[in-house]
Order: structure tokens, then sequence, then C-alpha cells
């Protein structure tokens, strides 16, 4: 039964997805203002193709008005495609490479994806900050994955060094979001249940560099923290 719903959920999703990006690419050429609402569309169909595969997703926690820096944990595929319909229009800290994807790299572009060069250190970071800061100046909220890649479930990992140099030089409160969908989501056939994102307090700005990469580490893993811990997370 469940390699026939995640074959199900294979079929719809990826198969509408070419649909989508194709309808993106002509929102594209004709207006970069009907770019956004087909985005929007796409992610909150990826929701609606994971009832196939017997996956809901619940929010916990309230997200924060104004300017602000989102630090999301990374266990799946699931957060990156769910952001556009989890956030107010964000723009997307993500890694190079997934610029070269046909279609959908320059669809991300379009939208507001901000390419992660980790090989041009401190070059890269001025170039963030420069996108980052009109972005803000814009009002959209800014969305980073601070580990910098996916991470198996319950293992906690070091922070980039890219996320410290974002929060130092934007001066933007941090709000950070605990996810568990790598025991669902991170494998070919989907596991049944319930993905769950958790909006933490907000972190407010100035922090050395020791202390906001603690609080946020200890934040994001507050749904893969034993039950009797889990329940006390802010």
């Amino acid at each position: 039964m469940r390699l026939a719903r995640s074959l199900a959920f294979y079929v719809a999703f990826y198969g509408g997805s070419v649909g989508l990006v194709s309808a993106a690419l002509l929102a594209m050429a004709l207006s970069p203002r009907r770019l956004r609402p087909v985005v929007e569309a796409w992610s909150r169909y990826h929701r609606t193709c994971l009832r196939l595969a017997g996956i809901v997703v619940r929010e916990e926690g309230q997200r924060f008005t104004g300017p602000v820096l989102y630090a999301v944990k990374h266990e799946s595929f699931f957060e990156a495609i769910d952001l556009p319909s989890l956030l107010e229009e964000p723009a997307v800290f993500a890694k190079r490479e997934l610029f070269a994807i046909p279609g959908w790299g320059r669809v991300g572009r379009a939208y507001g994806l901000v390419p992660v060069d980790r090989e041009q250190g401190a070059k890269a970071l001025r170039a963030m900050i420069t996108e980052a800061r009109s972005f803000v100046t814009n009002g959209r909220p800014l969305a980073i994955f601070p580990e910098g890649r996916r991470v198996p479930v319950g293992r906690p990992a070091p922070l980039q060094a890219g996320f410290a140099g974002l929060y130092k030089l934007l001066g933007l409160p941090v709000v950070p979001v605990a996810v568990d969908s790598g025991r669902l989501y991170n494998r070919w056939i989907k596991q049944p249940g319930t993905i769950t994102l958790h909006f933490g307090q907000p972190i407010e700005p100035g922090l050395s560099r020791p202390e906001i990469e603690a609080r946020v580490i200890d934040a994001i893993n507050a749904l893969n923290r034993p039950p009797a811990e889990a329940l006390n997370r802010s």
C-alpha cells in the first residue's frame, strides 16, 4: 500500500510540476508580478499531493511580523518546496547548483532565490548581503537553511559559517523553524504520518557568534528531542 501511495504522489506531483514550471516560465515572459502566484500554487500543490502518500502538514507557533531571517531545519526536500506556501513571499538562500536545473533555475532566480557559492568566500557573502538587503527593503522575509545541507534525522549539525556573517551584517531578528520531515519524506517510499513545522521564538540581533549558533541549533532541533523534552520546547 505504501509503495502504491508513493507512486501516486510521484506521478501527480512531478507530472503536475511540468505544467506549473511551464506556466511559471510563461508568467515570467508576460509579467514578473504574475510569477509569484504560480510559484505559490506549485508549493500548495505539493502539500495536496502529499495526501496521496498519507502525509499531512501541521504548523505550530507564529510567524514574525516585519523584516526577519528565518532559519529552517533541513531534513529533506520537503521544506525547500514548502517555503513559498509556508512564508509570505520569502527570499531564500539556495546553493548555486540548483540554478542549473533547466527551467526551474530561471524561475527560482526570478522569484527571489539568492545563490550561495561557498567557494567564493567573502566575495559571495558581500553579494548575498546586497541582494538580501534589497529584498528586505521591499518587505520580503529572508529564509536560510543554516546547516547548509540535509541532515539525517536526530543528528544536530554545526551551522555553516555564512549564517553568522548574514546574522551580523543584516542585523535582523532570527526566527528558528524546527522541522521533522526526514522520518517520513526523506526516502523513496514515503511513510504516512504528520510533518510538523514549529516556529520558535524570535532571537534578537546583536548576539555573539557562539551564542546565536547555539540558540539556533537548539531551536531548529526542537522536534527531534526525546518526548519529555519536546513538550517543553519554545
